[in-house]
């Protein structure tokens, strides 16, 4: 057996070195933590009672799904608080495992206790990632990444890991999963590898083993074991704040055990997307459209990657959005319109795998530029207690904020009356700035998605299944399942804080030593043919089903590529252009191209003007009697449905 060192941590890269700096052995690590008292530890189980009972949305469908009580677990936590002494209450390792089982019992990724000091802002980790892939139908897994510097023999991307701790690793992942809080299946199977090699210690106390054990079949082809440490590190820090008001936060649906794994992830293997990330500004983004095989360069190098790919159907787009987590959802679509430009035309596989959500205006915004229909956002509801409904009246207009409640005010202060478990649904996401400015890639679109594709995402996906854009392809039966708004308790004390006056009967107090906890507040339900089906649970299913191979973890998802290509060469290729557009004598003259449009339908500032067949080459439109415009319409039909859409202004085609 090979015993590996920590010296790998020394070599870390500059962009990193800070973070790293502080790593230690998760031994050292818990031999400092602990410092609650008793009456701390009764603090965070009253404020997670409050959650649970009078702010948490899908409480009825968790207690009917999953067979459980939290609320009930809660209380027995209280009382058995209650009769302990300081003297005699138990380790504080064990209050922070049950607070926590409390709410991973409801398998709701966005309801979680959030640890205090110092397990915030830590994660726990072995240097390497192993993933997993399918072959003659059953489970394989595969290093994939390892930290830079460290090595063992044989050890490195493409060993195979066989047993863990001596348990066959089917079976290892399977014992992990089962303590993760995944919606569905698919979701904690995923969540069960992931956690294999990285743990946010904001969510979940550290592993049991102070090391662990892995046996693999190296490259060199022979069978070894190492013996490796858990080391815990300071983490990334997120780029937006949760817990403070601002239409970002109340807007916000996030997987932050996701996020807090993506963010572990490119600090301990893609130390140079960091380096990107921290030299934004000074990015070189070309305006030349990319190659088959090239990248094009992006301003947000930790949200997007852009290139072309070749596969055997041709030479596509391929764009990752890694998260949607972003203060400014408009900069965010504005870089997405500009790289989804300079990549091929003829088809774009937008790819959202392991994408845990973020800000869900930018998810929703971003529909609008595949598509020539009209976005309709996603609903969401309430559930309609007597403390939302103080939330919701606190806030029913309040511009300094840009936070408005109003809409789902009514309902609720309705709901003694009427009965209702749920406020009516209204969207997140304002309608207009879903379609401000409409389809923006023309080709054939398809949308790959995985198990740990959730919340904000979770939307996107449905959304773009909603509304037809495309078909989906997935590598696991559903996405992640997370169909909800996620407040954390500071925010929702906030909200009872202002505007002034401070509302003094608040149930809302301050948490002990930075400890947290998140609350799923609105639930999501679909539009299109599943209207009114939550998102929560149930996900997305994918039209199309990819299994995972050897060579798509060892070659760039060639397999996974390729799949995504037939789809896209089965899809009718539509397009229309604006050659040209000019008011000259009283007329707007209007010059379009296209192909594969039967006829198109001309607006002129929102009015319907004009109607033409298409013809071959260049068609011009004139509409007589218009003196000024602002912006110019273009909607193009095939087989008699809307299949492309532009919009210009005057001038500006």
């Amino acid at each position: 057996m090979t015993t590996a060192t920590e010296d790998y941590l020394a070599e870390a890269a500059e962009p990193v070195r800070e973070q790293l700096s502080t790593a230690v052995p998760v031994g050292d690590f818990l031999s400092a933590a602990g410092t609650l008292t008793q009456a701390e530890r009764r603090l965070l189980v009253e404020q997670a009672l409050v959650l649970m009972e009078q702010n948490y949305v899908h409480l009825p469908l968790k207690a009917a799904m999953h067979a459980v009580n939290p609320v009930q677990r809660l209380r027995l936590l209280r009382a058995r608080l209650e009769r302990q002494t300081p003297e005699t209450m138990p380790p504080e390792w064990t209050f922070h495992a049950e607070l926590s089982a409390i709410f991973h019992s409801v398998r709701d990724l966005h309801t979680n206790y959030l640890l205090p000091l110092p397990y915030a802002g830590k994660i726990a980790f072995l240097p390497f990632e192993i993933e997993e892939y399918l072959e003659d139908g059953r489970p394989r897994y595969l290093v994939t990444r390892v930290m830079s510097g460290f090595s063992a023999p044989g050890f490195g991307r493409g060993a195979d890991v066989t047993h863990w701790n001596g348990i066959p690793m089917a079976r290892a992942v399977d014992i992990q999963a089962d303590r993760f809080a995944g919606s569905n299946p698919a979701a904690r199977h995923s969540r069960g590898v992931q956690s294999m090699t990285i743990r946010s210690l904001r969510l979940h106390l550290p592993p049991d083993e102070e090391w662990v054990t892995v046996s693999y079949r190296g490259l060199d082809g022979a069978e070894h074991e190492l013996r490796q440490a858990w080391v815990v590190a300071d983490n990334l820090p997120s780029s937006v704040d949760a817990d403070t008001v601002s239409p970002a936060a109340v807007a916000m649906g996030l997987d932050l055990e996701g996020d807090e794994t993506a963010r572990a992830k490119k600090m301990l293997f893609l130390p140079e997307v960091v380096a990107l990330e921290q030299a934004a500004d000074e990015i070189d983004t070309t305006t030349t459209s990319a190659e088959a095989g090239e990248e094009v360069a992006t301003t947000m190098p930790g949200v997007f990657r852009a290139r072309s790919v070749a596969t055997p159907s041709g030479t596509f787009g391929h764009l990752r959005i890694f998260t949607f987590s972003v203060n400014d959802p408009n900069g965010f679509v504005a870089e997405l319109v500009r790289l989804m430009q300079l990549l091929p035309q003829d088809g774009l596989i937008v790819d959202v795998r392991g994408n845990g959500g973020g800000h869900i205006h930018a998810s929703e915004f971003a529909l609008q530029t595949l598509t020539a229909r009209r976005i309709s956002p996603e609903p969401v509801q309430f559930t309609a207690t007597p403390l939302n409904t103080r939330i919701c009246r606190r806030h029913r207009d309040n511009p300094t904020n840009q936070i408005d409640l109003g809409p789902w005010y009514r309902s609720m202060d309705e709901s003694t009356e009427t009965g209702a478990t749920f406020s009516g649904a209204f969207s997140i996401t304002p309608e207009h700035g879903a379609n401000a400015i409409g389809q923006q890639y023309f080709g054939p679109v398809v949308l790959v998605t995985d198990a740990r594709c959730y919340s904000a995402t979770d939307i996107f996906a449905a959304g773009f299944q909603d509304h037809a854009i495309g078909p989906v392809l997935g590598v696991d039966d559903n996405t992640g399942a997370g169909g909800a708004n996620v407040w954390t308790q500071a925010l929702l004390k906030q909200l009872l804080e202002i505007p002034s006056p401070v509302d003094t009967t608040s149930p809302y107090r301050t948490l002990p030593h930075g400890a947290n906890m998140r609350v799923s507040i609105r639930r999501t339900v679909r539009v299109g043919r599943l209207a009114g089906t939550p998102v929560e649970d149930l996900g997305v299913v994918p039209n199309h089903r990819h299994k995972m191979t050897r060579r798509d973890l060892l070659e760039d998802n060639v397999d996974l590529l390729a799949h995504a290509g037939r789809l896209l060469a089965e899809q009718p290729l539509r397009r229309l252009d604006v050659v040209g557009v000019d008011i000259r004598d009283g007329s707007l003259v209007l010059e379009l191209d296209g192909t594969g449009i039967d006829w198109v339908a001309v607006y002129v500032d929102g009015r319907p003007r004009a109607s033409a067949d298409l013809q071959t080459g260049t068609t011009t439109v004139s509409v007589a009697g218009v003196s000024a415009a602002t912006t110019v319409r273009a909607d193009g039909y095939a087989g008699g449905e809307l299949a492309a859409c532009r919009t210009v202004r005057v001038g500006q085609p």
